[in-house]
């Protein structure tokens, strides 16, 4: 099947899925507020839904979400500023499964599952919050470990694991439910390579996340095993939670929300002076094309090879301004080498 929508910044074909996707999509970790263990500290609903339709406005044509976000409550703030527009300018829905949260702590680090009978809980849960029919795009949030997620790495994730699905198993539950109708397109967000191939064995991977920064290129191999194999990209954080948006310093971090997981995370603490430097060399490109700093960032993520889009995170409707040019800015060889 296609999917078409009238293009106001750059597209691309995501892998073999018929969806056209804008450049850059809009991301909601943030929308889910405070009051869960990888909150980034409280966020206004209404300047959520104000941010949807400013993005949607600028062109970008898919937002990317997960139901831990807010423990549901970044998929309920999308449902409901997706209500308020017309049909014919709706966005896609890309959303997560797996990370399943005990509702009696929601401070606890949710746990990484994918047993089918809880993946098809989440997906109907997902679609009433987000009040759709289908899931334009469905993907596994993480391996399955049936332990607590350690995302931020600060080893304080301990707990008992339930035993975990293989992934063969678990793939073929997503792979079902695409067959069903439910979700148009499946995918996988941080699987290495091997995992990939395992999963392609079983069936089709439309598209992969993985992140993907200038702090960050750790996720090349699976980005190249994407491009080798007609795989759709959507790389997340290439603004690496903001320290590539050319607004961060030290006195930014003190003055960070108490509930922002960014004050303590190392890349905010022990290497903010190292990660710094990095957004000075970014300045320098910047400065050469009259761009601004966080639109150079976006803009090197979507010049590397294989990659159909880049999540953008904002939470308020002034952060998409600079989203167009960055989704057009064609940096040259000599800006990329210089980069990396």
């Amino acid at each position: 099947m296609t999917f078409s929508s009238t293009p106001s910044l750059p597209h691309r074909e995501l892998g073999s899925t018929g969806m056209e996707l804008s450049a850059i999509g809009l991301g909601s970790w943030a929308f889910g507020g405070e009051g869960w263990r990888f909150s980034w500290g409280g966020q206004d609903d209404a300047r959520s839904i104000a941010t949807v339709h400013a993005a949607v406005a600028q062109g970008v044509n898919w937002i990317d979400t997960a139901a831990v976000y807010g423990l549901g409550h970044s998929e309920e703030v999308i449902g409901k500023a997706i209500a308020q527009l017309p049909q014919a300018e709706r966005p896609f829905v890309f959303t997560k499964v797996g990370l399943v949260w005990d509702p009696a702590n929601p401070s606890a680090a949710p746990r990484r599952i994918m047993r089918p009978d809880s993946v098809r809980r989440e997906l109907e849960d997902s679609l009433r919050r987000l009040g759709v029919e289908a899931i334009d795009l469905y993907q596994v949030h993480w391996p399955d470990t049936g332990a607590p997620l350690d995302w931020d790495g600060d080893g304080k994730e301990a707990g008992t694991a339930v035993r975990a699905k293989p992934l063969e198993e678990y793939w073929q539950t997503m792979a079902d439910l695409r067959r069903e109708g439910k979700i148009r397109a499946i995918g996988l967000s941080n699987h290495d390579p091997a995992q990939l191939a395992a999963a392609a064995a079983v069936a089709p991977v439309d598209a992969i996340q993985p992140p993907l920064s200038l702090l960050n290129r750790a996720a090349r191999p699976e980005i190249d095993w994407a491009a080798d194999h007609g795989t759709g990209v959507i790389v997340y954080q290439p603004l690496h939670s903001g320290l590539l948006s050319g607004t961060f310093s030290k006195e930014r971090v003190d003055s960070l929300a108490p509930g922002d997981w960014r004050r303590t995370h190392p890349d905010f603490t022990r290497d903010l002076d190292r990660n710094l430097a990095v957004v000075e060399r970014l300045r320098t490109v910047a400065e050469r094309h009259g761009a601004s700093v966080g639109a150079t960032a976006i803009a090197w993520a979507l010049a590397q090879r294989g990659v159909t889009g880049a999540i953008a995170g904002a939470r308020g409707p002034e952060q998409v301004a600079d989203w167009a040019r960055a989704a057009s800015l064609e940096l040259t060889a000599e800006d990329l080498t210089h980069l990396e």
